[in-house]
């Protein structure tokens, strides 16, 4: 993963600070503490950037989060019904259920996109 230090994939899959990428932006790590999805810091302690640009700011993360819902669900459908050769009836219920275990990182990865487009890396953030 440390090849991909420097890029907004890099940021995006670990969920660092997209200026400096060496926070984590979310004060827990497990996405699958739902009371703690959501809680981020306010800035990061390296380079005092701060996640919320405005109020309300990651709304436009829900946008984001219907195409990656997409993404997972047209994978499970290949995965059980062209690959498994599952039937639709069944194919549909494997996307329901990815959609609902897989929530909690879609959310994640969701907010960590949209940040991303509005932010880059450099190289010597935070640094003194």
């Amino acid at each position: 993963m440390s090849l991909l230090k420097g890029t907004k994939i890099y940021s995006i899959l670990t969920g660092t600070c997209p200026v400096c990428q060496e926070e984590s932006m979310y004060k827990e790590s497990n996405p699958y503490k739902l009371h703690k999805v959501f809680k981020m810091h306010e800035r990061c302690s390296n380079c005092g950037t701060k996640y919320k640009i405005e109020p309300s700011f990651f709304y436009g993360a829900m946008y984001v989060s219907y195409g990656v819902g997409i993404a997972f669900s047209v994978a499970a459908f290949i995965i059980a019904h062209l690959i498994l050769k599952a039937s639709l009836l069944i194919s549909f219920f494997a996307i329901v259920g990815t959609l609902i275990v897989f929530m909690p990182i879609i959310m994640r990865l969701s907010r960590n996109i949209w940040i991303n487009l509005f932010m880059s890396y450099r190289k010597n953030a935070g640094k003194a």
